[in-house]
């Protein structure tokens, strides 16, 4: 009995812990490819759901629907430490159609309201960052018109169309108001919001394709300012060179700007700047002085004689920084001259320290300007000048300023100076004695 019940204990003996092991991977794995299963099962679903969706309500249900299989997958298995690669996701085909359903879902839904305010919105910005020639000016006023025009008959108002470039932001602001204030479903009112937004799609791409200067070839940004359009019949070679002439004898600054600004040619460049110059002072315009200083900040030589015939006092601060730059002396030179044409009180005693420089060839210029500017305060420097320098260009010059001063005390410095033995400084004296004769007769 007791081997039989030995014998009945034997074959009820618990499974080996391997047999235990055995069973349970095999349960596991069936669990887990019935969840892997349901997650796709899950996704179909949803996917119908979506391909039946009518309204957004439909929509939200089937975001939650999304949101639910999110919530119930299992995190992405991680590496362990030992592992020298990832585990694989059993449940990485449901993350991708999640992630699919997910923009199919988004690509549903609207159009909405505020997707047509946006679009006409950033047509207004595209608006006011243009810079648009005078037919893209029209071009845009003609957009913004049609876009207006649609949007009133779609929400059956009247909105009033622009008429200017300027009138534009106005406009758009009163239609995207209007847009707002309708209310519109984004189910009741699929149609008319489709609508609106087609039309606000057509303003962006209007705008968009509307002229601007930086569409436009050089020549073509120049014949769409009205450059050419002072040429007859006959036109010299270049066109550009023809226009320029009969812009300079016309006085018309603002062409010749343009063309030096537009025409990168050294060729252009150096007659717009002999046109400034020989214009002078009808060249002088706000405009054309500030370009000229700009260049003259930098040191630019033909700038500076520009702003001397303009006689551009604006100039006078940056040119008198360059006065005591004695390392360059045709800058000094170009910079006397120009002080000198201006006639600012201000650079009278720069120029007069000048008169004590070392280099020959620039102390005559520093007289020079001083005669030119006129102011008396300079009668001193320039009688000192005129007694002690060594080289009779700088005598001069200085017996030329003081005579240009031309007050009695002025001439009276040149003539006290007795005799030259240098023929152009003994001219000078003469030439002031003669002056003081006629201005105190019998003198």
């Amino acid at each position: 009995m007791s081997n039989g019940e030995d014998g009945a204990d034997d074959a009820e003996e618990p499974a080996t812990d391997d047999e235990d092991t055995g069973t349970a991977d095999a349960s596991d794995e069936s669990t887990e490819l019935a969840t892997t299963e349901d997650f796709d099962e899950r996704c179909a679903a949803a996917a119908e759901a979506l391909d039946a969706a009518e309204t957004e309500a439909d929509l939200d249900d089937v975001e939650a629907t999304l949101d639910a299989i999110d919530d119930d997958l299992p995190p992405v298995p991680e590496a362990d430490e030992e592992d020298e690669e990832d585990p694989e996701d059993p449940h990485a085909e449901a993350r991708d159609e999640l992630a699919t359903l997910r923009d199919d879902l988004a690509d549903a839904r609207g159009p909405y309201a505020s997707d047509v305010i946006d679009e006409i919105e950033n047509a207004g910005d595209a608006i006011d960052d243009g810079d648009w020639t005078e037919q893209g000016e029209d071009e845009v006023v003609d957009a913004v018109t049609a876009a207006t025009e649609s949007v009133s008959a779609e929400l059956d108002t009247d909105l009033a169309a622009p008429t200017t470039l300027g009138e534009t932001g106005d406009t758009l602001a009163a239609v995207t108001d209007a847009v707002a204030d309708a209310d519109l479903d984004a189910d009741a009112d699929s149609e008319h919001i489709e609508t609106l937004v087609d039309a606000a799609e057509t303003l962006s791409a209007d705008v968009d394709a509307a002229e601007e200067w930086a569409d436009l070839s050089v020549r073509e940004s120049l014949r769409a300012e009205g450059y050419y359009d002072v040429l007859g019949h006959t036109k010299d070679f270049p066109m550009e060179w023809a226009a320029l002439k009969e812009h300079e004898q016309r006085g018309n600054t603002e062409m010749i700007l343009l063309a030096l600004d537009s025409l990168d040619s050294d060729f252009m460049e150096e007659h717009c700047l002999n046109a400034l110059e020989r214009m002078g002072p009808r060249a002088a315009t706000d405009e054309a002085i500030e370009t000229m200083l700009a260049r003259a900040e930098k040191r630019d030589k033909p700038a500076i004689r520009i702003l001397g015939k303009m006689g551009a006092t604006e100039a006078v601060e940056t040119l008198i920084e360059y006065v005591d730059a004695d390392s360059d002396a045709p800058l000094q030179k170009v910079t006397f001259r120009a002080l000198g044409e201006i006639g600012d009180e201000r650079a009278v005693q720069p120029l007069a320290d000048q008169l004590l420089m070392d280099n020959d060839t620039v102390r005559p210029q520093a007289a020079r300007a001083l005669g030119l500017i006129g102011d008396t305060r300079a009668i001193k420097p320039l009688s000192e000048t005129l007694k002690a320098d060594d080289e009779a260009a700088v005598r001069a010059q200085a017996a030329w300023a003081l005579r240009q001063i031309g007050t009695k005390r002025a001439l009276e410095a040149v003539v006290d100076h007795g005799s030259d033995g240098t023929f152009i400084v003994q001219t000078e004296l003469d030439k002031a004695r003669d002056a003081l004769d006629a201005a105190v007769p019998n003198a």
